[in-house]
């Protein structure tokens, strides 16, 4: 078998034309070169972002970059520096500058931020990377993806304010408040809140936005639990782990859960209704809706309910229903909220 070197591959992906056999030269030099040859590939990516051929390649590549080079190469800051100026490498630049010119990249990025000329998913990719990387809470509220950030949005003000007390560092977003007993748990039920919590935690390593922490067990907000508990009358057993173990936006995977299971905290439980026992616009009792059946869960819509006519010995049974037939269909998914919780440990 023939062993291709660094500098063919160079060269096939300088003359490459088809944006598939690109990306496989591409993979390629960094799958045989990126550990040995680090700084050679880098370079000609660089080369290539600056002036490839395939524009829309030139961006994406800048993404390999930021990737190849380490925190603190100032070595590279002129490149990312150049890159923000560049409309097909801007986006990606951002995070690639201040990963290899540290703070000295924040005047630059907060002028760029602050200029209404500029591409608004720029503007606010400069603002997130901002955030993160100073510890400043700017992102705050706003949409985990930048991408999804309207004009009125961005903290201008913020910024500005910040750049004039000469970029202090944050201190960053302080992480939800759990109970001790997830990491101690002694009752049953604790100890299924504690083998959810542990998959959750592998979720959180994926991905994770402090700004907008998810796939939490927190302790609830005790407003939350009054208005719920003057609603409903709940089974102890799910009461005590709406209070202790309330879901800050959990998104369970497993088997029996096609799109993902939505599990609802304290704190959306009541809205969550809306939709089933409640019209979404008139916000009326539906009347086609068993009142005793409370949603505390849904797959892609597809509702999970306690059964709150049949409370015995602190539980209750959770139910399952297919929504967009035109009619409510309902079976038994678990004998008990508590066996609803061992679904969702499920690997």
């Amino acid at each position: 078998m023939k062993i291709i070197g660094r500098e063919e591959l160079e060269r096939k992906l300088f003359e490459e034309t088809d944006g598939i056999k690109f990306s496989r030269h591409k993979d390629k030099l960094i799958k045989l070169f990126a550990e040995s040859e680090r700084e050679a590939v880098i370079h000609a990516f660089m080369q290539y972002a600056r002036e490839g051929r395939l524009k829309h390649w030139r961006g994406f590549l800048t993404t390999d970059i930021l990737g190849l080079v380490q925190e603190g190469e100032s070595a590279y800051a002129p490149f990312f520096k150049w890159a923000l100026t560049d409309p097909a490498t801007a986006y990606w630049a951002v995070d690639g500058f201040l990963k290899t010119a540290g703070k000295e990249a924040y005047p630059l990025l907060v002028t760029m931020a602050t200029d209404e000329a500029v591409e608004l998913a720029v503007r606010a990719n400069a603002i997130k990377c901002l955030s993160v990387h100073s510890q400043q809470t700017f992102d705050s509220g706003l949409p985990v993806d930048p991408g999804y950030w309207k004009p009125e949005q961005l903290p201008v003000q913020a910024l500005l304010q910040w750049r004039e007390e000469g970029y202090p560092q944050g201190i960053g977003y302080a992480p939800p408040v759990t109970h001790p007993a997830l990491l101690e748990p002694i009752t049953p039920l604790e100890n299924l809140a504690a083998k959810l919590e542990k998959k959750l935690a592998k979720l959180r390593k994926q991905r994770y936005d402090k700004a907008n922490p998810d796939n939490h067990l927190v302790v609830a907000n005790e407003n939350d639990l009054v208005r719920i508990t003057e609603k409903w009358t709940l089974p102890e057993t799910y009461a005590l782990f709406l209070r202790n173990f309330s879901p800050l936006h959990v998104q369970v995977d497993g088997d029996s859960f096609e799109q993902g299971l939505h599990l609802y905290g304290a704190q959306e439980l009541i809205a969550r209704q809306s939709g089933y026992s409640l019209n979404t616009v008139t916000n009326e009792v539906i009347p086609e809706w068993p009142l005793h059946l409370l949603v505390i869960a849904d797959d892609g819509g597809d509702p999970y309910c306690l059964d709150l006519s049949v409370i015995s010995n602190g539980d209750a049974p959770v139910l399952y229903s297919q929504h967009g037939m035109g009619y409510w269909e309902f079976e038994k998914a678990a004998d008990s909220f508590m066996d609803f919780l061992k679904l969702l440990t499920k690997s």
